[in-house]
């Protein structure tokens, strides 16, 4: 076996003991994902468009609690643009409070949560109204439109019926 050459050449005792890197040898393993063109695809679902109208949520008590904080600290240092600086001080300052110091910010984010749900109710509401008035704006034929599309079968038959119809109409005339 001494100089033997080509793929079957034996290693050195060395060679042997290390494992093989697949990917050096030229080898390669099957690969673990399915054949792209054998699974269909899922298509993907669009996300729903945001209503623009729609009401934002309410901030947090931390949230509260840093408006008035982004101000004093903006006052002590005006040099400081990042605002990535801000929230990690208000952040702190935030964990040194007391549960008595952080309950006026508590109640205001309550007070405005409450706000908040009011005018969502509001608006949920409107939202099913005009729902609802969307369906009844329809024309009828504009239903039986979507109606026939979504059986398909029952425009097939009733061309079939209006042919049957014109060939007694042709043979009558005969």
């Amino acid at each position: 076996m001494k100089n033997a050459k080509g793929k079957g050449a034996a290693r050195t005792s060395k060679e042997a003991l290390k494992p093989v890197d697949d990917r050096r040898v030229g080898k390669r393993k099957a690969s673990a994902r399915p054949d792209k063109s054998s699974a269909p695809k899922a298509k993907k679902e669009k996300k729903a468009t945001k209503d623009p109208n729609k009401p934002k949520r309410p901030p947090s008590a931390f949230f509260v609690f840093l408006e008035e904080f982004r101000k004093t600290f903006k006052a002590e240092n005006p040099n400081v643009k990042a605002v990535s600086a801000v929230g990690k001080a208000g952040g702190e300052k935030w964990k040194s409070l007391s549960n008595a110091e952080k309950a006026p910010y508590e109640a205001k984010a309550a007070k405005r949560k409450a706000e908040y749900e009011k005018i969502m109710n509001a608006y949920n509401k409107k939202q099913a109204r005009s729902a609802d008035d969307d369906e009844s704006d329809k024309s009828k034929s504009e239903v039986n439109d979507e109606d026939d599309e979504a059986s398909g079968e029952e425009d097939h038959q009733e061309e079939e019926d209006e042919d049957d119809e014109e060939e007694e109409d042709d043979e009558d005339d005969d």
